[in-house]
């Protein structure tokens, strides 16, 4: 690798939020007991910054869309692993799909009609934001958030999986979004 560690720390660490929010979303939720995100995450920066000196890209989208595709690869990797299944190509490659159309879902939340390169950039940038501000939540309020807006389930769904009422669901997400918007204001 023919760049400092400082400046590859530099490049990769603005991304470890947002590889968390979309490893979060596409972990199996029998395997999130036994694997934490964080840690598919760590491997897959870690990877990453051994891989530096293959990374052909020259924006922060390129980059991003280079790490989402070394996360997939150990999410499908942590499956077989905690499966003890066979490797399945096919498989592998819906995942990555998946985590691509969830990164496509946090920009299509953000964006309106912004279609111009600049503003594909900013949207860019707010997603990052997003995925930091989202790490700073309670992980209750979080994980309401992102099974209401992300995976679509309702109040009652998100109560069972959280164990709670869907009142109480109702609470966290209530909270969680006031929550997120003075986060998101407080990094503008």
């Amino acid at each position: 690798m023919d760049r400092p560690p400082e400046e590859a720390g530099a490049l990769l660490e603005p991304f470890r939020a947002y590889l968390r929010l979309l490893a979060r979303l596409h972990l199996a939720p029998q395997l999130r007991g036994k694997l934490d995100p964080s840690d598919v995450v760590q491997q897959a920066l870690l990877q990453a910054y051994q891989a530096l000196d293959q990374f052909r890209g020259r924006s922060p989208a390129e980059c991003a869309a280079w790490l989402r595709q070394i996360l997939a690869r150990n999410l499908a990797q942590a499956v077989r692993d905690f499966g003890r299944d066979k490797r399945d190509v096919a498989r592998e490659r819906a995942l990555g799909a998946s985590v691509d159309a969830s990164s496509e879902r946090l920009e299509a939340w953000l964006a309106a009609d912004q279609s111009s390169p600049s503003a594909r950039a900013v949207r860019g940038e707010q997603v990052l934001r997003l995925a930091d501000a989202l790490e700073r939540l309670p992980e209750a309020q979080r994980e309401a958030l992102v099974l209401q807006h992300w995976h679509g389930l309702s109040l009652a769904e998100i109560g069972t999986h959280l164990g709670r009422s869907p009142d109480a669901v109702a609470g966290l997400i209530k909270r969680g979004l006031k929550q997120l918007r003075h986060l998101l204001r407080e990094s503008e």
